[in-house]
């Protein structure tokens, strides 16, 4: 597989991905996800797309949800291409069965991922989260998503981000 856009993309290596990220994909066993490093600051969505020649709708983003309910915080892992938003206070509050849904704090997202913010990937994600995948983002060929660090991007077939430990196809979880 070859990656997309302008990047030097190689077999993803420990050195490419944070720990969890790493710890996970030796345990998947897929050979055919890549990674690739970027300039950290253009890890950001638009930036990193536009410098390195990577089609937005080829882009996914993993945000981290927060949802509540009384004293019960529950979060989840929302992927959903670069060219939409997540429904948070739709789909995926009534999905975390919370009253308040909303981006995680930074701190949580990062302290409980055990990654970078800006680099959160779906892959290596707390065993307790879901990770609530839009239906269009399986739709492309490949993707590319974080590494967990805001230093690499890592690029995959759509279709791999199913197979995941608590993925979930969501129609329409994004707009």
């Amino acid at each position: 597989m070859t990656g997309p856009g302008t990047l030097d993309w190689t077999a993803a290596a420990d050195h490419l991905v944070a720990a969890p990220v790493a710890s996970a994909l030796a345990a998947w066993g897929r050979t055919d996800v890549l990674a690739a490093p970027i300039d950290p600051s253009l890890a950001d969505t638009a930036a990193f797309c536009e410098q390195y020649g990577v089609a937005m709708e080829d882009s996914a983003n993993c945000v981290v949800i927060a949802g509540r309910r009384g004293e019960i915080t529950r979060y989840a892992a929302c992927v959903v291409l670069a060219t939409t938003r997540a429904d948070v206070n739709g789909v995926v509050r009534k999905r975390l069965d919370a009253r308040k849904a909303s981006f995680a704090p930074m701190e949580d997202a990062v302290t409980l991922s055990g990654m970078e913010f800006g680099g959160i990937t779906p892959i290596g994600l707390p065993a307790a989260w879901p990770i609530l995948i839009d239906s269009a983002v399986l739709a492309r060929d490949v993707v590319v998503i974080g590494s967990g660090m805001r230093r690499s991007k890592i690029a995959l077939p759509s279709a791999a981000l199913a197979e995941l430990s608590g993925a979930e196809v969501v129609e329409g979880l994004a707009s």
